[in-house]
C-alpha cells in the first residue's frame, strides 16, 4: 500500500453503514468510514484476547524484529499517510507537520522495539535474591486524539506491542481514516489480531474502556473525557495511562534575547496551528522586554504561511474541526472586547472554505482572561505582562492543569530554578514541546497520570512481578 489510491481503497468499507470524511480546508471529499458499534469492540476484543497469548509467547527479540519490520512498512508508504494525514487533519505536509508525523511515527515505533528492559534484581545478599519483572497486561485499548491521530496511536501501540500486548484502536470521530491506515501498513507485518481499530463514535469508546477483558486504558484527549473513562473503568480495576488537557505556561525572564527566542515561542505556541496538548499556550513576559518580544514574535509570526495543506509552501493550516473553530473564535472575541490588544491576526475571513482562523496574538490581556484561563487549542497567544518571577510563577500554577511549561532565559541556571517551581508534567528551557522517544512524558495535576516512552513507558504497560525466593 505505498500509493495513496491503494491505501484508500485498502480501508474503504465494502459493506455495512458509513458515514463521509471532509477535508477541513476545503469541505471536500476525502473518504469513507464504517460506522462500527459496540458488537464490533466485542468482536476486535475477542480477537485481540485470542491473539495474545501467541504473540507474547515469540518473546521480546522476535517481536521486536517483527515491529521493525512494521516501521519500515510505514517508511514505504509515508508520502500516501502523509496525503491522507493532510487532507484528512488539515496539516500541511511540509514543517513539523504530516510529513514529519509519519515520520515519528517509524521513530517511535523503532524506539520501542529497540528498548531494553531486564529484570532488575532488587535483593541479591547470599540468603535471599528478589527480582522484579513485568510481565503482559493482555489486551490494550487504546483510545487517541484528532490532533496527531497517527503519532499518538503509535505512542500507544509500540510499547503495548513490545511488552507482549495486543491491541485495540478506536480513533478520533474527527480523524479515522489516518489511524486505519496506519492500522492497515502494520498488518501488512503483525500477526492477525495484534491491531485492530474500531472506527465508531462515543459509545464505541465507552464500550472499549468498560470491557471486562481490557486489561489497561490509554487514552490522549479532553480531561473530560478522561474523567469518564476513570469512572467506566473502576468496575474492572483497569489500569490506565492518561494524558489530558493542558494550558502550558511559558514564563520569559527578563535577561531573554527577544530576537533570539522569537522562533521557538512560535512553534512552542503554533505548531500544528496550535492543536497541541503541550503547546505554549500562555506567555508570561517581563515588563522590561515585554514590547519587544512582542515585536519580535509579531515579525517572525507575519512570515508564516497559512493554508491548503497539499500546497507545499504552507506551514500552517486550519483548526481541524468546526467546534474548535469556534471556541478559538469564542475566546479572541471575549479578549477583544475586554479591551486586549490584538497585535496579529483576530479576524478570521468569512469568504473563503475551510476552517482558517489566522495566526493571533493578544497582548495587554488580563489573567483572568478566558483565553488564558481556557485551553484555546489553536492559534491564539495570550501574553501577559508581569513585574515579579514570583507573580510569573504563581500565576502559572495557578490552573487546575500541569502538562508542560517553559522558561526563557539567557541564564541556563536561572532558567532551571525557576523551572523548579512550575506544577507541570515537564519543563522546557528556551524551548516548548519538543519530546524524545527515550525521555518519560506524563502530566501532573489534572492533565492526567502515568508516563509514556523510553523504559518507563514500557513498564506502564507491564504487569510488576517480583519473583522472590
Amino acid at each position: 500500500m505505498e500509493t495513496y489510491d491503494s491505501l484508500l481503497a485498502a480501508i474503504t468499507p465494502t459493506a455495512g453503514p458509513t458515514r463521509d470524511v471532509h477535508d477541513p480546508a476545503t469541505g471536500e471529499l476525502v473518504g469513507t468510514v464504517p460506522v462500527q458499534t459496540a458488537d464490533d469492540v466485542d468482536r476486535a476484543v475477542t480477537a485481540a484476547e485470542a491473539a495474545q497469548p501467541a504473540w507474547a509467547a515469540l518473546g521480546h527479540g522476535e517481536r521486536s524484529a517483527i515491529m521493525l519490520r512494521a516501521a519500515d512498512a510505514i517508511d514505504r508508504s509515508t508520502e500516501a499517510l502523509a496525503e491522507l494525514l493532510s487532507r484528512e487533519q488539515g496539516k500541511p505536509l511540509n514543517g513539523p507537520n504530516a510529513r514529519f508525523e509519519v515520520g515519528a511515527s517509524s521513530a517511535w515505533l523503532r524506539a520501542a522495539a529497540t528498548t531494553e528492559l531486564e529484570a532488575e534484581v532488587i535483593v541479591d545478599d547470599g540468603q535471599s535474591r528478589a527480582e522484579l519483572h513485568y510481565r503482559p497486561i493482555g489486551v490494550v485499548a487504546a483510545i487517541g486524539p484528532w490532533n496527531w491521530p497517527m503519532m499518538i496511536s503509535i505512542w500507544q501501540i509500540a510499547p503495548a506491542l513490545r511488552m507482549g500486548n495486543t491491541v485495540v484502536v478506536k480513533p478520533s470521530e474527527y480523524t479515522p481514516l489516518s489511524v486505519l491506515a496506519l492500522v492497515a501498513v502494520l498488518n501488512e507485518v503483525l500477526p492477525e489480531g495484534v491491531v485492530t481499530a474500531v472506527a465508531g463514535d462515543r459509545d464505541t469508546g465507552a464500550r472499549l474502556s468498560s470491557h471486562p477483558a481490557v486489561g489497561k486504558v490509554m487514552f490522549t484527549g479532553s480531561t473530560a473525557t478522561g474523567k469518564a473513562i476513570i469512572r467506566s473503568s473502576a468496575d474492572t480495576v483497569k489500569r490506565l495511562t492518561l494524558e489530558l488537557g493542558g494550558n502550558d505556561a511559558g514564563i520569559v525572564l527578563p535577561d531573554a534575547d527577544p530576537e533570539a527566542i522569537a522562533e521557538g515561542l512560535f512553534w512552542g505556541a503554533f505548531i500544528n496551528t496550535g492543536q497541541t496538548c503541550a503547546a505554549l499556550k500562555r506567555l508570561y513576559v517581563h515588563d522590561d522586554i515585554y514590547d519587544a518580544v512582542c515585536d519580535s514574535l509579531a515579525g517572525f509570526a507575519a512570515s508564516m504561511p497559512m493554508g491548503i495543506g497539499l500546497d507545499e509552501q504552507n506551514v500552517l493550516g486550519p483548526l481541524q474541526n468546526k467546534a474548535q473553530f469556534d471556541i478559538v473564535s469564542r475566546l479572541v472575541e471575549s479578549a477583544k472586547a475586554a479591551g486586549a490588544r490584538v497585535i496579529l491576526g483576530g479576524d478570521p475571513a468569512h469568504d473563503q472554505p475551510g476552517y482558517f482562523y489566522p495566526t493571533t496574538l493578544v497582548a495587554d490581556i488580563h489573567d483572568d482572561s478566558p483565553l488564558v484561563t481556557e485551553e484555546q487549542f489553536g492559534p491564539a497567544l495570550p501574553i501577559i505582562r508581569y513585574h515579579d518571577v514570583e507573580d510569573a510563577v504563581a500565576k502559572a500554577n495557578a490552573l487546575d492543569v500541569g502538562l508542560g511549561a517553559s522558561v526563557w532565559s539567557a541564564d541556563p541556571d536561572r532558567a532551571r530554578e525557576v523551572a523548579t517551581r512550575l506544577e507541570a508534567g515537564t519543563v522546557w528551557i528556551n524551548s516548548h514541546g519538543g519530546l524524545n522517544p527515550m525521555v518519560p512524558f506524563g502530566g501532573a495535576k489534572q492533565s492526567g497520570y502515568g508516563l509514556e516512552f523510553g523504559v518507563e513507558g514500557l513498564k506502564a504497560l507491564g504487569v510488576p512481578q517480583v519473583i522472590s525466593g
